[in-house]
């Protein structure tokens, strides 16, 4: 099979990605509920390099597509390793996994690609909740091999449920602090955080009440010290004069190409509609694909993934969430 690239039909930058059929070499339980699979290249051929925190889209069929993080060794070019938890409210993607993907079979899948990227530091400490695990095991990789000092705190319900825990404990010891709710009780997050260390960054993934516990607690911690990476939309903030119009103007600066968007409808479903191309996957505001660079015009940010300095640059947008404060905003498309 052969490798395929999204490209654009416009003039100037193209969007390129890989994106192939890859094989399932092998899957296995790495914890109750959670499957882990390797996925390789059928051809034999080298996988696109990438750095901790990043993920793929597995392209589960036409509608459907849900992003994982890779959670194997980025040193290896050869292999690619995501899990996925089993979770009870699945949309479909989680149980498409559990039940189709077994060993020898194939799986269409894009990128990689980073929004959670490791930021060099000289200590870190890493905040983990269940399969929030995933980013965070090749981050750690990379700190112990760079010399920096780190610690993990891993959150989950119970042991069993804890993907890679005995792994992690095996290969870096007292480091990390395995924290099961039925053994422990709940973890004291507000000490964990209650003064600011040094020269240290907070890396966080797991469940939304986590993530607002995190951020809350280290609301007094310098500015840039707190990352975080979300699996689901956080609720949406509700103001009391909304600043996002009902309907606005997107010219596509590269495309010569002026979209309406009406209320109800997203800027992505407008630049679809207009066969502008651009790539999406979670309609949610959460994976960055769709992002957009901003010309010209004041977005309404709606998403659950930028900072707060990218949010006030006002230079990139999440068009599958997002809005404009202002009747026209012109986009590098």
């Amino acid at each position: 099979m052969s490798t395929a690239l999204t490209v654009s039909a416009v003039p100037g930058p193209k969007i390129r990605e890989f994106t192939k059929d890859l094989l399932v070499r092998r899957r296995h339980a790495a914890a109750d509920g959670v499957a882990a699979l390797e996925l390789v290249d059928p051809e034999g051929d080298a996988l696109p390099a990438w750095e901790p925190g990043a993920h793929v889209d597995l392209m589960l069929d036409d509608k459907l597509v849900r992003q994982y993080s890779l959670c194997g060794d980025s040193r290896d070019p050869d292999t690619w390793r995501v899990a996925v938890l089993l979770d009870p409210n699945s949309r479909g993607g989680s149980r498409h996994v559990h039940e189709n993907l077994t060993e020898g079979t194939t799986i269409r899948v894009r990128g990689p690609r980073n929004h959670f990227p490791l930021v060099d530091s000289p200590r870190y400490l890493f905040i983990a909740g269940g399969i929030g695990i995933t980013p965070m095991m090749p981050m750690i990789d990379s700190a112990a091999r760079a010399g920096s000092e780190w610690k993990l705190v891993y959150l989950g319900r119970q042991r069993t449920t804890m993907a890679f825990a005995e792994e992690l404990s095996d290969v870096y010891g007292d480091r990390v602090d395995l924290w099961p709710n039925d053994e422990k009780g709940l973890f004291d997050l507000a000490a964990a955080l209650e003064h600011p260390a040094d020269g240290t960054l907070v890396y966080c993934c797991g469940p939304e009440p986590l993530l607002s516990a995190v951020e809350q607690h280290c609301g007094h911690w310098p500015d840039g010290s707190l990352h975080i990476e979300r699996f689901a939309a956080k609720a949406p903030v509700v103001e009391a004069e909304p600043t996002a119009l009902d309907a606005f103007q997107v010219v596509c600066q590269r495309s010569g190409t002026t979209v309406d968007v009406s209320a109800g409808e997203t800027i992505l479903e407008a630049l679809e509609d207009a066969d502008i191309p651009i790539m999406s996957s979670c309609l949610q505001g959460i994976c960055g694909t769709c992002e957009a660079t901003v010309l010209e015009g004041t977005p309404d940010h709606q998403d659950s993934m930028l900072t707060d300095a990218e949010r006030a640059s006002g230079n990139v947008i999440l068009t599958c969430v997002s809005r404009s404060r202002t009747e026209r905003l012109v986009l590098d498309l």
